[in-house]
């Protein structure tokens, strides 16, 4: 079973619902394997509850399945023995039946009755509306179809628009957790972790048992019968109809071409052809399109570069799918020499750069400026690309950084060459402040140290 680490603000957002007078309806969503269902049985653990697991088969089958776990849960020998053809009966029962205590529903995988009906939102709205609205009953619809979820009961088009009390989508742990985990690994150990397995609990519990990075991609991944091998598939295929052209488009982007030009001209398609594909991938936080923190309108920006947000589709993406045809005639051998090369400089220190820019927000936080920061990314020029840049608009301040993941401490060399490439940042010139700010694996000179301690605009992270 997974560890139960995080999700305070989650916990209290579902503690809060329960503790509404009254009913409430929870929408909770979020991609495979990310925790939500840990989450529900921790929230649950001493709550009076039924859980309910949807399943791909037909709506009637669901609906006998559901209706015996209800027997169950309020003990009625009656409705055990009914043979019932509607779900109004089963959930007018659970109304009728006096609790001690608020009763908590959970219909986990929920899109799957919508999928098995595509009338079931109108026909659970009929039966929020008229049956458990009016009752202190807190229930929770939960799913892991991304698309489904949103479409079933968030959109406007939803006949359950309007309806939920709370909504929560469920994001990857943040890499500040991952010692939780496995308590006593070295630093470098956990962004070597968090560059592949990006915050799914799933993936961190089977990683962190292994000696190595190495050891557990072979075990997990290289592995055709494990269960990593193909995630990436069974995350896209139910989300989307073309799954051959996201997943050409995802390969593209992980060798390196992140401009729509570039994706374009790889794919061999129109740059107008792929807006709709992209879109996707970004609702479904699997891609992001960044321009530079300097940007003043983001949205109209021409400098956007896309991004694959989700650590493991990034390196799938990278040293998976393009090696199938070794890893699938058994020379594993081949792709694991070609990851030893190309994974700390293709993969980690692309990570680095996130982990650090995470960090950023916790010093924005602390305040080790005199000014917060209200944008944060990267900023590149045609001439030259900075991994860390903040701005502060209102009080012309701009924070320029670089992340170094070396295995020897940075030096002097690093901070000159940031201070020469700060000259030629387009952001208010004439009137601005510049901070400087440097993140190292393996710390800094002594004489970068010195340096730090005479000047205040120089933080070493």
């Amino acid at each position: 079973m997974e560890k139960f680490i995080d999700r305070d603000e989650e916990l209290a957002a579902l503690e809060s619902e329960y503790r509404r007078e009254g009913a409430s309806l929870v929408i909770l969503y979020g991609r495979r394997r990310v925790g939500k269902t840990s989450l529900i049985s921790e929230f649950i653990k001493d709550k009076k509850a039924l859980f309910f697991l949807a399943s791909e088969e037909p709506e009637s089958q669901n609906r006998l399945d559901f209706k015996n776990k209800v027997a169950d849960f309020i003990n009625n020998d009656l409705l055990r023995e009914a043979n019932i053809s509607n779900w109004d009966a089963i959930f007018k029962t659970i109304a009728e039946t006096t609790f001690d205590v608020k009763p908590i529903i959970v219909i986990d995988e929920f899109q799957y009755l919508g999928k098995a009906n595509p009338a079931f939102a109108s026909i659970f709205q009929r039966i929020w509306d008229e049956i458990l609205k009016i009752k202190p009953i807190m229930v929770i619809l939960c799913g892991s179809l991304v698309s489904m979820m949103e479409s079933q009961t968030l959109s406007y088009s939803s006949p359950l628009y309007g309806r939920r009390t709370a909504q929560i989508r469920m994001k990857q742990i943040p890499f500040q957790y991952y010692s939780s985990f496995f308590p006593g690994k070295t630093e470098q150990e956990y962004i070597e972790m968090y560059s592949i397995t990006g915050g799914v609990p799933k993936y961190i519990e089977s990683f962190g048992i292994e000696k190595d990075i190495y050891s557990a991609i072979e075990r997990y991944i290289l592995n055709r019968s494990g269960y990593l091998y193909d995630e990436p598939y069974y995350l896209l295929q139910q989300e989307v109809s073309e799954v051959g052209s996201y997943f050409s488009i995802l390969k593209t982007i992980a060798a390196g071409n992140c401009k729509l030009s570039a994706i374009s001209a790889v794919l061999e398609t129109k740059a107008t052809g792929l807006t709709k594909y992209l879109k996707t991938l970004i609702d479904l936080d699997i891609l992001e399109r960044e321009v530079p923190a300097t940007e003043d309108n983001p949205d109209k920006s021409k400098k956007g570069q896309y991004k694959i947000k989700d650590n493991y589709l990034r390196f799938w993406f990278a040293f998976i799918y393009p090696n199938r045809s070794f890893i699938e005639s058994g020379q594993t051998k081949i792709v694991m020499e070609k990851l030893r090369k190309g994974l700390v400089s293709n993969q980690i220190a692309f990570v680095y750069e996130d982990i650090c820019r995470e960090k950023m927000w916790e010093m924005n936080a602390e305040g080790k400026w005199p000014f917060y920061f209200s944008r944060l990314g990267r900023y590149w020029d045609k001439h030259s690309e900075i991994d860390i840049a903040a701005v502060d608009p209102e009080g012309n301040n701009l924070i320029l950084g670089e992340c170094k993941y070396h295995k020897d401490p940075v030096g002097l060399d690093v901070f000159y060459a940031l201070e020469n490439k700060s000259q030629n940042v387009l952001w208010r010139n004439s009137t601005r402040k510049v901070w400087f700010v440097l993140f190292s694996l393996n710390g800094y000179s002594s004489e970068l140290e010195k340096l730090a301690s005479q000047r205040n605009d120089l933080i070493l992270a």
